[in-house]
């Protein structure tokens, strides 16, 4: 099963978020530079690490100690610091106003994930980021990383058909903020594994 404790930054510098997920064998995903548009964030990066502090500098917007659940993982190998093929969407989760946010949570994977499986037929990569602290920045419940082989696959296969659209809509109302924050379309970089593992491992033979 994988799963496990990381941390995640989320912020607006470039730079700084590849740095931090490079030197931390992390993973980094980066908005298109040249969207205009106004988004919760442009950098979300992925490490395990005993050194929190390092992740400071990519963390303008907030640092969260998260679960992750790999809920379908694509089989492609993919060179440690090479974009990876294809955009990952992420959508900032926010429990919905009548859950907690563990009722918010248990739904999400419990009820959700398997509806996603079956509803997003292009989706070929899907990790979900449950928040266990809010280290900084404001509360978030989580973040569900959404990958598709392409733009044009991410606009023409998120949903199959209108039934698929209603049943994601209905069912993401039902346990989201409706005012969760908008999506954030990235590109995704590995520097070492994902999910991602420490940079350096015990015990020392």
């Amino acid at each position: 099963t994988k799963g496990m404790y990381e941390i995640v930054a989320v912020g607006n510098d470039i730079e700084a978020a590849v740095k931090a997920s490079s030197n931390l064998g992390g993973v980094s995903y980066l908005a298109d530079p040249i969207d205009e548009r106004t988004l919760p964030f442009r950098t979300l990066i992925r490490c395990v690490t005993d050194s929190p502090q390092d992740l400071n500098a990519a963390a303008g917007n907030g640092m969260y100690l998260v679960f992750s659940r790999v809920i379908r993982e694509r089989k492609t190998k993919i060179e440690s610091g090479v974009p990876s093929p294809g955009v990952t969407a992420i959508f900032p989760l926010l429990h919905h106003p009548t859950l907690t946010h563990e009722q918010s949570d248990a739904h999400w994977r419990d009820v959700h994930a398997p509806l996603a499986l079956q509803h997003h037929p292009g989706m070929w990569d899907y990790t979900q980021l449950s928040v266990t602290r809010t280290l900084s920045g404001p509360e978030i419940d989580g973040f569900a990383l959404v990958s598709f082989e392409s733009i044009d696959s991410m606009k023409e296969r998120f949903f199959g058909d209108d039934n698929d659209r209603d049943v994601i809509y209905r069912d993401v109302a039902s346990f989201a903020d409706p005012n969760s924050p908008r999506r954030v379309v990235t590109t995704e970089t590995i520097y070492g594994t994902r999910p991602p593992t420490p940079r350096i491992t015990w015990p020392h033979e």
